[in-house]
């Protein structure tokens, strides 16, 4: 393994110059910090900070990198993590990455670096493109990933049953006699999005309406995209009758949509919703949402990598998958 002398001796520095940019304790021109960045990753360099402070090589801190925090849904699941983490003594440190694969990447690299004791992640729909996560297992550090799993990665993670809850919404919309049932998905690249929209096409089935095409659009998990396509589908010919979102940005996205363009819900248009919707009870009418259990998808899965870093265990590719459950609201009523 290369040493921080060796670093030092790459970037032109001292190796209290590097000492220093590695821990922060001092500033630094931005073109030694440049330098010396380089050498470390050129080296591939990763300091054993508890090695040099505790005989325990732990520091009692995890870390949680989410895809987007201003989603509503993610701090419950922070919560979770958080309320695990603290009464067993430990920090939890949060990251952002904005759905960027190199933003990703970056976090794991510094957290390799700080030596946390363990990883929670939702990854970004190319995840499984990188080399990461494998990585940072390979370094002792256990990984469990929330909400997401990254194709092609050996992973432990904690779930909801996305194609249950999916499938048990559009029941309910066909139940009511709904037969063009437009949906909005997530990114094709992420299994979540995958799993609802096989719920969504296994309850057409079951009610023997013929899959549509048309009727789907993949958006991003995000509010701009759920308002912008279900924009697109209230104006098609034949207009679908109910609109279903498969997360609650593009939810809230949709719900916006259909007011502007003065459809009255649900009579003109039905609209539902995979996850719970913030301030619901103040809308009118309220939504029809399969609930998720935000907050028991992060203490479990905080609970867990715990078990991992106590024993000294490298996480099994196993999935721990929480249940759904449908909460009928005004926003879904019987077509007429």
């Amino acid at each position: 393994m290369p040493t921080i002398k060796e670093v030092a001796k790459l970037a032109r520095v001292s190796v209290g110059t590097v000492s220093n940019i590695i821990s922060g304790t001092s500033a630094v021109s931005s073109e030694l910090r440049d330098r010396v960045e380089r050498a470390i990753a050129e080296l591939n360099y990763h300091p054993n900070h508890i090695a040099r402070s505790l005989k325990s090589r732990r520091s009692h801190t995890l870390a949680i990198v989410v895809s987007d925090i201003t989603n509503p849904f993610f701090p419950l699941v922070v919560r979770g993590a958080e309320d695990a983490a603290s009464k067993l003594g430990y920090l939890l440190t949060i990251f952002n990455t904005d759905d960027h694969l190199e933003r990703e990447q970056q976090i794991f690299s510094v957290l390799r670096m700080r030596r946390v004791d363990g990883v929670l992640v939702v990854v970004t729909p190319e995840s499984g493109e990188g080399t990461h996560i494998p990585d940072t297992i390979a370094a002792g550090i256990p990984v469990v990933c929330l909400d997401r799993v990254p194709c092609n990665a050996i992973v432990d993670s904690v779930l909801v049953d996305n194609v249950k809850g999916a499938r048990i919404c559009v029941r309910h919309l066909t139940g009511m006699g709904h037969r063009r049932i437009a949906v909005i998905s997530g990114p094709r690249k992420l299994q979540t999005a995958r799993d609802r929209v096989e719920g969504y096409r296994a309850a057409l089935r079951e009610a023997g309406i013929p899959y549509s095409a048309a009727l789907l659009r993949e958006g991003d998990f995000r509010f701009e995209s759920g308002y912008r396509l279900a924009k697109d589908l209230c104006l098609l010919h034949p207009r679908p009758t109910a609109i279903f979102a498969l997360n609650c940005m593009m939810g809230m996205g949709t719900y916006k949509a259909v007011q502007e363009l003065a459809l009255h819900m649900p009579e003109e248009m039905a609209v539902a919703v995979f996850d719970d919707v913030p301030g619901n009870d103040l809308l009118r009418p309220q939504l029809t949402v399969v609930s998720q259990p935000a907050y028991d998808i992060g203490r479990t899965a905080a609970a867990q990598l715990l078990q991992y870093v106590h024993r000294g265990e490298v996480p099994p590719a196993s999935r721990h998958i929480l249940p759904v459950r449908l909460k009928a609201r005004a926003s879904t009523a019987a077509l007429r």
